[in-house]
């Protein structure tokens, strides 16, 4: 009789080795890395090309994109608007000063300023606008009070404040002076006191009047030049004697 072969039973696999227990140390070194990614994560923001998170502060001579800078404001008698539709109501550019508090000595001494000054600042088609945070009730007050020429921008959240890099930090805001032509061009940027904001502009008004001047004076020259090369009627009647005996 054949004899039958019993198959042997696989060994049984060996158990797992208990997983090491995390010593002390260990645990608070993984903690701490945890903690150091997470707050890299957090605190990392895009930045533009220049490194910044925020917008650099606009400077004399920057050509700034007028869409959506500095958002929405209102104007003192309750009208929402924005640098850009501003500008293009403008004959040539705009000029906005901005103080700190409406009706207080230094912004009403500044504000009174540019009301004796508005005639000569926007005979070459600037506009000129006053800028705070204070409400529109607060700034029709203060216009109407002053009998000031000229609108008052309420900007509460100060975006259109801090956009032109005149916003103190964390709160508040500088007193100074901003321009910018029908193109987006930046003529001036700068803080100051209220008769050195009015002086700025006045700077201004006064480059560009000579400027015109001088192109004014170029011209002529070439017109009167234009005009001493036309020959004189004996001129034309001599030559055209010399033109008859030619033929």
């Amino acid at each position: 009789m054949p004899v039958e072969l019993r198959k042997r039973k696989a060994p049984a696999p060996a158990p797992e080795p208990p997983a090491k227990k995390q010593s002390k140390a260990s645990k608070v070194a993984t903690k701490v890395k945890e903690a150091v990614k997470g707050k890299s994560a957090k605190s990392a923001k895009p930045a533009n090309a220049n490194g910044s998170s925020k917008p650099a502060k606009p400077v004399v001579g920057d050509t700034i994109a007028l869409d959506g800078f500095g958002g929405e404001v209102e104007t003192n008698d309750g009208k929402k608007t924005t640098l850009k539709a501003l500008v293009d109501e403008s004959e040539s550019g705009v000029v906005i000063f901005t103080y700190p508090k409406a009706s207080t000595p230094g912004c009403t001494t500044q504000a009174c300023l540019f009301r004796d000054s508005y005639e000569p600042l926007t005979k070459g088609g600037l506009a000129i606008y006053g800028l705070s945070s204070d409400s529109p009730k607060a700034n029709t007050t203060f216009k109407t009070k002053q009998n000031l020429p000229y609108p008052l921008l309420c900007d509460p959240s100060a975006t259109l404040i801090d956009a032109i890099g005149l916003k103190k930090a964390p709160k508040g805001i500088t007193r100074g002076v901003f321009a910018v032509d029908k193109a987006g061009k930046v003529l001036i940027a700068e803080p100051g006191g209220p008769a050195a904001t009015v002086e700025a502009v006045k700077k201004l008004v006064a480059e560009s009047d000579g400027a015109e001047k001088e192109e004014t004076t170029e011209e002529k020259p070439a017109e009167k030049s234009a005009e001493e090369d036309k020959p004189t009627n004996g001129e034309a009647a001599e030559e055209k004697k010399v033109d008859g005996a030619a033929e």
